[in-house]
């Protein structure tokens, strides 16, 4: 295969700015004299080698290119006024010459790239791992760390792309051909390499960021129920339940704060460094396109244009607190009505809701076909966004500006307006240095605790116990519950199906990267994509469970008739 960029002299920039960048990663030595001969031949540059496998999971999680391809074009979300990407939106380029999703969006084109790049560090450092000169114990450590990231872009290439090029062999020439392996076949290695990650990994680690042994035997129990294997997925993911020191944070909003990343419940993270003069934005490991954002932006892209006054807005300005809004995706009205705000905090955890003025003055507010004068001082209310209908006598009656049902939806659950909506706040980082600063320090959560009830909650109902789904769902709806509210919020065993579950898992993840992968896993994508997207529902095809393969790599390659494009795409 004609991977340019995972070529011998590719190995040795990824190690050279692995060493002098990542040491906001993960704790290692700056060495010198770095080549590519000695690359991984000495304990130094093994450890480089080792930080620049680690350093692609950024291009996944906490990046646009992520957000796109692993939550966007399913049934939660729907593009906001300023967003880039209909065709991974709404499977439909409307803004473009070509219909559909194409072989040349490039967000795809990126994470491809990036996941071949990490494959062939992780290829190369676990076929080279005796020559290391670390310690026998330490070799089994990082082996097992490398094994566990070749499994975990493997698996995001299996998911996203299908059977494509396999191989374990570091690549250290360009290649003109690539292969189609089997789907089986790549995952039998996934298989493989995380059973090894579980054997070898310890338990815990002092160096946040590093993969440990529950943290492989989570993303095994998810890779299990990828599969199918439910049985095994069950009982990985209670295993990681209940044999190590992970707990639920008991408030849900209380995962979100930027001083309580390190929490009781994540089990595994993609970290980012609060020295963003170490961060992502002059990388070219984590950032070599050079984009302008770095570090993770996923705080950017869900929020609203609270501070446009095109877009309606009263009293307001672009604040550190409130965010630097991209409008990028916007909640569909089914999964805001998916909440129970009443009983379920999730709501308010997860949705910004009302913003505060912090631009005094006297504004033209709408109401219906007319204006109405109102004054906001500072610290009064500016903006309220509800899911729920406002009557515009009610609406008249308040000096802040109302974003209800009706300016958000058509009746058919359409856009009206998307500007304005009711944005997801999870991922704000209100301790930027600047209102404009686009980099955050935030950590991106790959797996957390939640997860894995809600894993084990779907393999025991797919093997037929709903009771022991319902007990384990109900461990999640109790730590989401208000105070006062937990009876309210309990499931029996009979409510438990499929499209329960997967609500359920909206309302906890709503944003968190696995949307897409879950409504794949359940062979539901196409159907609640038309169902509950209307955007995209007219454009949504069944090969859409496959993304293309990227038209450059088609391009590259010599056996065309051997490497050919996915089904359903040009």
């Amino acid at each position: 295969m004609k991977f340019k960029y995972i070529s011998k002299i590719f190995l040795l920039t990824a190690l050279l700015f692995a060493s002098a960048c990542q040491d906001d990663l993960l704790d290692e030595y700056n060495p010198t004299g770095l080549t590519s001969e000695n690359a991984y031949s000495t304990p130094a540059g093994f450890e480089a080698l080792v930080n620049a496998a680690y350093a692609y999971t950024r291009a996944w999680y906490g990046k646009e290119e992520g957000y796109n391809l692993t939550e966007m074009g399913t049934d939660l979300w729907l593009p906001g006024v300023d967003n880039r990407r209909l065709d991974l939106m709404v499977y439909n380029n409307l803004q473009g010459s070509e219909a559909g999703l194409a072989a040349t969006e490039v967000f795809m084109e990126r994470l491809w790239q990036r996941s071949y790049q990490a494959i062939n560090l992780c290829n190369a450092g676990v076929n080279n791992v005796s020559k290391s000169g670390l310690s026998a114990d330490l070799q089994k450590t990082r082996e097992g760390e490398l094994r566990f990231l070749r499994a975990f872009f493997y698996w995001h290439i299996a998911e996203q792309w299908g059977g494509v090029h396999f191989t374990t062999e570091e690549t250290k020439t360009a290649q003109t051909t690539a292969n189609r392996t089997p789907i089986e076949t790549i995952y039998q290695q996934i298989f493989e390499d995380l059973n090894f990650a579980v054997a070898n990994l310890p338990n815990t680690t002092s160096n946040y960021g590093r993969v440990t042994k529950p943290a492989a035997e989570a993303f095994l129990a998810r890779v299990h129920l990828t599969r199918g294997n439910n049985r095994e997925a069950s009982d990985l993911a209670q295993k990681v339940i209940s044999s190590y020191n992970f707990s639920l944070v008991p408030k849900y909003a209380d995962l979100w704060k930027m001083s309580n990343l390190k929490n009781s419940e994540v089990i595994w993270a993609v970290n980012y460094t609060t020295d963003l003069t170490l961060g992502d934005l002059t990388n070219a490991i984590t950032n070599p396109d050079g984009h302008p954002r770095g570090s993770n932006n996923g705080h950017l892209h869900f929020g609203m244009a609270y501070e446009r006054t095109a877009a309606g807005s009263i009293g307001m300005q672009r604040d550190i607190l409130n965010g630097r809004p991209f409008v990028r995706y916007m909640p569909t009205r089914f999964l805001l009505n998916l909440f129970d705000e009443n009983i379920d905090s999730r709501y308010h955890g997860s949705f910004q809701t009302v913003w505060i003025c912090n631009r005094a003055g006297s504004y033209k507010k709408k109401v219906g076909a007319n204006e109405i004068s109102v004054t906001l001082a500072l610290g009064d209310t500016a903006i309220v966004a509800t899911k729920s209908e406002v009557s515009d006598e009610i609406d008249a009656e308040k000096k802040y500006l109302i974003i209800d049902e009706s300016k958000m939806y058509k009746p058919d659950g359409k856009i009206a307006a998307n500007a304005m909506f009711v944005p997801l706040s999870k991922f704000q980082d209100p301790t930027r240095a600047t209102l404009n600063e686009a980099q955050s320090a935030r950590d991106a959560f790959v797996i957390r605790l939640a997860e894995m009830y809600l894993i084990a909650a779907e393999a025991e109902f797919k093997l037929g116990n709903t009771t022991k789904a319902a007990e384990l769902i109900n461990a999640v709806r109790t730590r989401a519950a208000i105070a006062g509210k937990v009876a309210d919020m309990q499931i029996a065993a009979g409510d438990v199906n499929l499209d329960f579950i997967l609500d359920e898992r909206a309302r906890e993840f709503a944003g968190e990267q696995l949307r897409w992968f879950d409504l794949k896993r359940t062979g539901k994508l196409v159907e609640r994509v038309r169902q509950y997207n209307p955007e995209a529902a007219g454009f949504i095809q069944d090969f859409h469970i496959l993304r293309p393969i990227p038209q450059k790599q088609i391009d590259a390659v010599v056996n065309k008739g051997e490497f050919t494009q996915n089904p359903g795409y040009k």
